[in-house]
């Protein structure tokens, strides 16, 4: 792939949370495919490892490491896991997620724990290290994976809406806190043909009630995070990027 010089990602290191499928997985080949090395991490160590032969295929290294990335013990494994096999992190991509669909009065304290853990408190934990580590050295980016459900009203998915509104928030303050050399931007994705989509009804799978008039495919969400993890956006942090198919 010849490859644009804003988009070359060269050299760089890129740790993926959620690496081995989905968006996630699309980011990583994405990455690799410009250039990048890249820890792919998620709990099952036997898809990483088939995302890490992927990246190794398109000539980059890859570490593949299981993790529960809601729990800062594992982060921390991780992300001296990381440091260990490359040195640095220049790209940090908070992907893990889960988003359980469950009435609000029927949520348990059980569940409500481990939504705040996966798709906050373990990506607080992992943009605050990193992001240290990015300042006192050679810079980076930081791109976090949010929903439009922080923005829209969600009902049956409030603990995985108020998990992903303060991600949004996290993302604007860590963008202050610790500029100028670490950009720190998210992306609101929409409904998008990943394995979760093979539980919806047959009708979702086609249409959605958005401007394009259909759910987004993984691959389309490449592009925004080139753009946000790239200097071609040298200039913009704090961001929070919908990409919803025009959810409205």
């Amino acid at each position: 792939m010849q490859t644009d010089p804003l988009f070359d990602f060269s050299g760089k290191v890129a740790l993926v949370t959620g690496g081995s499928r989905g968006l996630g997985r699309q980011m990583v080949l994405a990455l690799a495919a410009r250039g990048a090395d890249v820890i792919i991490a998620s709990r099952k160590i036997d898809a990483c490892q088939a995302v890490a032969a992927e990246v190794e295929s398109l000539g980059r290294r890859a570490l593949p490491i299981a993790a529960h990335t809601g729990k800062w013990a594992e982060c921390d494994h991780l992300i001296e896991a990381a440091y260990a096999a490359f040195g640095r992190v220049d790209i940090l991509i908070n992907n893990a997620g889960m988003s359980p669909a469950c009435p609000s009065h029927d949520v348990s304290e059980a569940l409500f724990d481990s939504v705040l853990n996966l798709n906050f408190k373990g990506p607080f934990r992992f943009a605050s290290q990193i992001a240290q580590r990015m300042a006192t050295s050679n810079g980076g980016s930081i791109l976090n994976i949010s929903s439009i459900a922080s923005l829209r009203a969600t009902p049956g998915v409030v603990p995985y809406a108020g998990a992903k509104a303060a991600l949004n928030a996290m993302t604007v303050s860590l963008a202050r806190e610790y500029a100028p050399k670490v950009r720190v931007n998210a992306i609101c994705a929409g409904a998008f043909l990943t394995d979760i989509a093979t539980a919806w009804a047959p009708e979702m799978r086609e249409t959605q009630p958005v401007a394009l008039g259909r759910p987004g495919k993984p691959e389309e969400i490449v592009t925004a995070a080139l753009m946000l993890l790239s200097s071609a956006s040298s200039y913009t942090t704090g961001a929070v990027l919908t990409v919803d198919g025009g959810a409205g």
